[in-house]
């Protein structure tokens, strides 16, 4: 029996303002919306994000310090222009982390403190 993967679900305590986020940053469209639970769609067809309401949400600290809550996943979003990908992040709410380990590589936050990175794929 194949296995597909079809999204990836972040916790959050506003589903529908974090995927207008992803929606604008990513150009996805939404496929399930409600208070509860929105998905969105990759215009490929390829593997999506869903957004599920957790009220007691507490946003990941990066870097992590001892007892700070700590990030368990985050995207990689690969990018042809990296200042023009991060002036959009910035534009559609996202916030640019303070710690920034790599040239190539631009780490945001999201809305809801979600990381993800923004990278020139080496090549």
């Amino acid at each position: 029996m194949p296995l597909r993967l079809t999204a990836t679900v972040l916790d959050t305590p506003d589903p529908q303002g974090l995927a207008r986020f992803y929606a604008r940053l990513l150009g996805f469209r939404v496929d399930e919306d409600s208070p509860e639970w929105v998905t969105l769609r990759a215009p490929d067809g390829g593997a999506g994000l869903s957004f599920q309401r957790e009220e007691r949400h507490v946003r990941p600290v990066w870097p992590a310090g001892d007892g700070d809550p700590r990030m368990q996943a985050h995207l990689d979003i690969a990018v042809d222009d990296l200042d023009g990908a991060l002036a959009l992040a910035v534009a559609a709410g996202a916030t640019v982390a303070g710690h920034q380990p790599q040239e190539h590589v631009r780490v945001c936050l999201d809305p809801a403190g979600h990381p993800f990175c923004l990278y020139l794929p080496e090549g």
